[in-house]
């Protein structure tokens, strides 16, 4: 008998995370059961003893998860960890649960360099005004424009999304610190920066980037009394969690336009037509694309299947993200809907 795979990856697909290569791969190594869209319970409650791995983020209660006596590794393949699931059993009983978020750390990474450097130049409202016949030329063009060169630079959360932006960021300053009180200290500074305060990292830099993970800890955690400190001209990059932001506090410091700011990712997505926001002429936006790239999903794939690889051969995962013990469960990330 193949071992199982329930595959449940919404709003994923196999045919979106697995190229006709690797799907038939998987196909040829594993058996795999899809689960529906409808009546989820009870047709966990009929399969999930047979699973030797689950491909996607259901709910899972440790009354069925009692009943996954095969059961290796849970693949969250929307990426981020939820509150739905009884991780303390999973650790107890030597279940891995898993994320493929490594493979959107470069895709957000080079995205959110490219809305820097727009952002300081004002890439994208001079090609606007090209377009409308209204073009301004030399110098009187690049009003409060500046160079990214030896500016301050502060990075709030040093996850996988800073691990691959660090790099990029390093060629044009190493003038960079660091916010995340998850991370030791040392850790940052052996990365030759600095670790810093929110209120320091919001009255200094002139770049700062969010790209923390939400926790039940950190929600709105950027708040008037933060983005009041920020100075003239400095830009504010938005790429992870909008809840770590308070959006209504963002909008009374935006609307001043004495700052620039680029957002990838909003409270409520789609953005409703008629939300304020969208009047600021002093912000970039992005409609939650920096890292839906079919590399990147393709990728996903690549990286559950060897991992699943590894562990059917008894060895550790090694490519995927896995929950930690003590952090998973501070964790509040909202479910997606679109890829």
């Amino acid at each position: 008998m193949k071992p199982v795979i329930i595959s449940d990856p919404y709003p994923r697909s196999l045919s979106l995370i697995f190229t006709k290569q690797k799907l038939q791969m998987l196909r040829k190594s594993f058996m795999i059961i899809t689960a529906p869209d409808k009546n989820k319970r009870k047709f966990y409650e009929k399969n999930i003893s047979k699973a030797t791995f689950i491909m996607g983020q259901p709910d899972l209660d440790k009354e069925l998860l009692i009943k996954a006596t095969k059961l290796r590794a849970i693949f969250n393949v929307e990426s981020n960890f939820m509150d739905n699931m009884d991780y303390d059993f999973c650790f107890q009983k030597g279940i891995h649960v898993l994320a493929t978020s490594p493979v959107f750390s470069k895709p957000v990474a080079e995205l959110a360099l490219g809305l820097t450097l727009s952002l300081i130049r004002n890439i994208h409202g001079s090609h606007q005004k090209f377009l409308e016949s209204k073009e301004i030329y030399g110098l009187e063009s690049n009003d409060n424009s500046f160079l990214l060169t030896n500016k301050k630079i502060g990075i709030i959360g040093l996850g996988d999304l800073s691990k691959s932006l660090i790099p990029l960021l390093k060629p044009f300053s190493d003038k960079i610190s660091v916010y995340d009180p998850w991370v030791p200290n040392k850790i940052i500074s052996d990365q030759g920066m600095e670790s810093i305060s929110l209120n320091k990292m919001f009255s200094s830099c002139d770049v700062i980037y969010i790209l923390a993970a939400i926790t039940k800890n950190n929600q709105s955690i950027i708040d008037k009394k933060l983005l009041n400190k920020l100075k003239k001209n400095s830009s504010l990059i938005l790429m992870s969690r909008a809840a770590v932001m308070n959006f209504k506090d963002f909008y009374l410091r935006a609307k001043k336009g004495d700052i620039f700011a680029a957002l990838d990712v909003f409270p409520t997505e789609p953005v409703n037509k008629n939300d304020p926001i969208r009047k600021l002429k002093n912000v970039l936006f992005s409609a939650h694309r920096a890292g839906a790239l079919n590399g990147a999903f393709t990728e996903m794939g690549d990286i559950v299947y060897e991992d699943m690889m590894l562990i059917i051969k008894n060895l550790p995962p090694r490519l995927c993200k896995r929950a930690e013990r003590e952090t998973v469960g501070l964790l509040r990330s909202k479910p997606i809907s679109i890829n």
